[in-house]
């Protein structure tokens, strides 16, 4: 505990939405892996496991396990530049981010620019993401180019939960049974990834481990 209360204190130092200059290079970063414009950051839900739900509530995800949600926003190098930790593993992406205290005054953080999501966050609630058209067998070329791009786009914000994972392994079945708890292990360890971005993006021991979600 001592630990986690020192690490947090990191937390302002490393997570931090970009300012006006590094918004800038994030939309020409993205527009060049991806190529659509005024594109500063992906946004996405992860599943922390825990083993037994501290309260009641809907912490059996649908995928049959317990867990509590991680949503976070990453940058073209996949480091985490907004996160939002507790939710209930049943609550949908949707429901989180409109929960979510990025949310609250969305407009004043993006500005012109939007942010890269999957299906979930279709609808006018979220004006500022640019979220692929669901298939239902009446999709043009273009709008399949289109979902190519923001998938090859918001692969990143996939890759840094793989890594995150990979790294702090605790992450991948929390013992503890205080949700308070159990929100700050999973902040330290995503300070701990930003940290770490720039001495070693790859996890030596599972290099190629970089898409498991879970």
């Amino acid at each position: 505990m001592e630990v986690l209360e020192q690490i947090g204190t990191l937390g302002n130092c490393f997570i931090s939405l970009p300012n006006a200059c590094e918004k800038n290079a994030s939309a020409a970063a993205f527009e060049q892996v991806c190529g659509l414009p005024g594109i500063i950051g992906a946004i996405d839900g992860c599943h922390i496991r825990i083993q037994w739900p501290p309260v009641r509530g809907d912490y059996m995800n649908r995928k049959a396990f317990y867990s509590i949600l991680l949503q976070a926003i990453v940058d073209e190098r996949g480091r985490f530049i907004d996160l939002f930790v507790g939710p209930p593993g049943r609550v949908h992406d949707a429901r989180m981010l409109r929960t979510s205290t990025f949310y609250a005054n969305w407009q004043e953080k993006m500005g012109k620019y939007t942010l890269l999501g999957d299906t979930a966050y279709i609808g006018q609630a979220f004006p500022f993401t640019e979220a692929p058209k669901r298939d239902n067998g009446a999709l043009t070329s273009a709008d399949n180019q289109r979902n190519a791009r923001i998938s090859r786009g918001r692969v990143v914000v996939e890759q840094a939960f793989g890594r995150l994972k990979c790294k702090w392994r605790r992450l991948r079945d929390l013992q503890n049974t205080r949700v308070d708890v159990m929100v700050r292990i999973v902040l330290a360890a995503c300070y701990l990834h930003n940290m770490s971005i720039g001495a070693s993006d790859v996890c030596q021991e599972h290099p190629m481990a970089v898409l498991g979600r879970g």
